[in-house]
């Protein structure tokens, strides 16, 4: 797989070239399997954590392996290309380390953090409910203070790792009527009294990448687990979320390298009338299309993954990656189905699996209609 693209180095490379090497040889064999059986995507803790990549978007100070956030953005290409339920795995398992990295104290990433970085613990992030999605304001779940510790109570839905998460970072409300502004982040220990986890939800694809939801019945949690001051919840997540939409924009590529890769070599070994289908200008046509969409995605990406890693602001050109990633794998998939033709309807070829995978990708971590919001919030100059 090529990585070479503007603003990498040859350390980037050398980093995602081994992950994708294992991505090869342990998870696109096992991916079909995967998904048919619905198998849990943690089954590749172990081989990533070898490879570091659990603790990729960590420091070293705290377990990371010290790589960039362009090879970590890379390695994420190469297990999506192979595999995008490991890749929606390891993402939300950043979501929660990201999540105490961003609003944590010292003492908490301390505590919390070194043993996710080895692979150890695995992490949850708990902010979606049934009733409440990105609109902070819906949301019910409650944390009310009660001497030294708080009670949470409430429902959390879609909540990837949650059965097997060490921890999950909740999110719920210290104050019912001030919007956003009553929001509060805490680590929640899964082993704490009150919690129930829900069987695996049964999702039309990333099937491998199991979510669930989680019910908290007064749920006991020392005041010293909270993230932050009280109300600082609802920013602490939408830092996460910036990052996360790399995470996702990354997931979108390997999707669509891995069906243009498909779709180009079906097109060059499939006879039509005793000629390849790639010398039909119609399928030329196609394939130049899905090319042109997927490097304008990449263009996108690396655009706002240098703006991170320089340390400046990138909610807008986050947005901006997640919306075109997201919605251009879903072009370049069907698209690729399209050239297989009856056979890339067949659970034979890997197609059908990458277009059901690929459609999550246009409504986790904001959909395309609230990345187009934050868009416009840019052109016209709001927060």
């Amino acid at each position: 797989m090529n990585f070479q693209r503007l603003g990498t180095t040859a350390d980037d490379h050398a980093i995602a070239d081994a992950v994708a090497r294992f991505a090869d040889d342990a998870l696109a064999p096992l991916a079909q399997r995967m998904d048919e059986e619905a198998l849990s995507a943690t089954c590749h803790v172990p081989g990533l954590s070898a490879l570091g990549v659990m603790g990729m978007n960590l420091p070293e100070a705290l377990g990371g392996p010290g790589v960039t956030p362009t090879a970590m953005l890379l390695s994420l290409v190469a297990i999506s290309r192979a595999c995008a339920a490991t890749s929606s795995m390891i993402g939300a398992h950043y979501l929660g380390t990201d999540a105490v990295l961003i609003g944590g104290d010292d003492a908490q990433r301390q505590q919390w953090l070194p043993r996710c970085a080895s692979g150890e613990w695995l992490a949850a992030f708990a902010l979606t409910e049934p009733r409440g999605g990105s609109h902070p304001a819906d949301m019910r779940t409650r944390a009310v203070r009660d001497g030294d510790d708080y009670l949470i109570t409430g429902v959390k839905h879609f909540i990837s790792n949650a059965a097997e998460a060490r921890f999950m970072v909740v999110f719920a409300k210290t104050d019912m009527d001030a919007g956003a502004r009553g929001v509060s982040a805490f680590i929640v220990p899964r082993d704490l009294p009150g919690i129930q986890v829900s069987a695996p939800e049964k999702l039309m694809g990333i099937r491998g990448g199991h979510a669930f939801e989680v019910s908290l019945d007064g749920v006991r949690v020392p005041a010293s687990h909270r993230l932050g001051a009280e109300g600082t919840g609802f920013k602490t997540a939408m830092k996460v979320l910036d990052n996360s939409r790399l995470d996702v924009a990354a997931t979108a590529l390997g999707v669509a390298e891995a069906a243009l890769a498909a779709a180009a070599q079906w097109a060059n070994q499939r006879l039509v009338g005793g000629e390849p289908l790639a010398t039909k200008q119609g399928i030329q046509w196609k394939l130049a299309d899905m090319k042109l969409r997927l490097e304008a995605s990449w263009a996108l990406t690396m655009q706002a993954l240098a703006l991170r890693q320089a340390g400046q602001p990138f909610t807008q050109h986050s947005a901006m990656a997640k919306l075109h990633a997201s919605e251009m794998v879903g072009f370049v998939t069907d698209e690729a189905l399209q050239i297989h033709g009856g056979y890339g309807y067949t659970r034979e070829m890997p197609l059908e699996r990458l277009v059901r995978d690929a459609r999550i990708l246009r409504i986790y971590e904001g959909s395309s209609e609230v990345q187009r919001s934050i868009i416009a919030r840019g052109v016209l100059g709001g927060s």
